[in-house]
């Protein structure tokens, strides 16, 4: 069989039901073909179908759908998890991490037909990837009056509570502050532990005895408040949107960090409502010379369940150009004062 058979193969098999069955000896599972493939299993190992999935998930309130930014597979699983899942349940709320609270005037203004796609993107300052990734969910929920909520913290808020640190927020008025969580730092020690360790620092916030270790683990420690912010509110528009639509489901979509190992916003929302039953779903690279059993054993725990996505292209092997690249975007960050 060919590449382009085995693709053809693997998105029919997402679409239908008939994949559902886990096949004798995963490692023997053909990995995905394309960008836009993926596999997705459940911790026992089992193989399913988008519509398995969907079955699987239809009693929970909320879905938290991982997602690598900028990934062909992990867009078109979310589109086509959303579809399925209306089948299942058409009382249905999109929550996106992609918008934030400031945006759902102009959101909500799109959904009635009171403004067009062009004048959404400009007023919301929508991610660049907006008509690639995000659209087909945005028309989805539009054509069937599904309510859309901007769930994110507002972005000028998060970029100073970075670099200030969390007294930022005495600043706030009150009509800004009140649409913040009452409590926006709650945390977790896995989450404090995987945040440090991900920006390749090992103290975890301590503070050092010297004073540029002091400094940096200050920015540090603001970074994480800033993260923590992001996932308060995330957690909270979610809960917010359940208490808005009684009895329906919320499928809240977010970069996987925020989510996967049921931390960052899955930790909050899971401590504010411990009566929720929340199902995570996650995605993991599928490298060259891994099998599914493997990848089974060491990432199965990232969600109750996980879909498997081809590698994103490496972005630079010249590390003085990632690194300029990285100054140039420093450069042209919007000029914010956190006074």
């Amino acid at each position: 069989m060919t590449n382009y058979s085995r693709t053809l193969v693997t998105l029919a098999c997402l679409l239908s039901a008939g994949c559902a069955s886990n096949p004798a000896g995963n490692s023997e599972t053909v990995p995905p073909q394309s960008q836009y493939d993926s596999i997705i299993a459940d911790n026992e190992g089992s193989l399913l179908s988008i519509n398995g999935l969907a079955k699987e998930l239809a009693t929970a309130d909320v879905i938290v759908i991982g997602e690598y930014h900028g990934h062909h597979g992990a867009h078109l699983l979310q589109a086509l998890m959303q579809s399925a899942l209306y089948q299942q349940r058409p009382a249905q709320v999109l929550s996106m991490e992609q918008f934030t609270l400031d945006d759902q005037p102009e959101l909500d203004r799109y959904l009635a037909g009171q403004s067009g796609e062009e004048e959404l993107i400009e007023d919301t300052d929508a991610w660049p990837n907006y008509k690639a990734s995000y659209r087909p969910l945005i028309e989805f929920s539009r054509n069937r009056n599904i309510p859309v909520v901007a769930a994110n913290a507002p972005a000028d808020i998060v970029r100073c509570i970075g670099r200030t640190g969390e007294s930022y927020l005495e600043h706030l008025d009150q009509a800004q502050r009140r649409q913040l969580p009452d409590d926006p730092f709650i945390d977790t020690p896995g989450y404090r532990r995987k945040f440090f360790e991900a920006l390749g620092s090992g103290h975890g916030g301590d503070h050092g005895s010297k004073h540029g270790e002091t400094a940096n683990n200050k920015r540090l420690e603001s970074s994480y408040k800033a993260q923590l912010l992001r996932d308060n509110t995330m957690a909270d528009q979610v809960i917010r949107a359940l208490e808005n639509h009684p009895d329906h489901q919320v499928i809240h979509l977010t970069g996987t960090f925020h989510s996967e190992d049921r931390l960052g916003m899955v930790a909050v929302l899971e401590k504010k409502r411990p009566d929720l039953e929340v199902a995570v779903v996650s995605p993991v690279f599928w490298r060259s010379g891994d099998d599914l059993d493997s990848l089974l054993e060491t990432h199965g725990g990232k969600g109750d369940f996980v879909y498997f996505l081809q590698p994103l292209p490496q972005e630079y092997r010249d590390t003085d150009r990632h690194r300029e690249a990285i100054m140039e975007q420093f450069r042209n960050s919007p000029d914010l004062s956190c006074d």
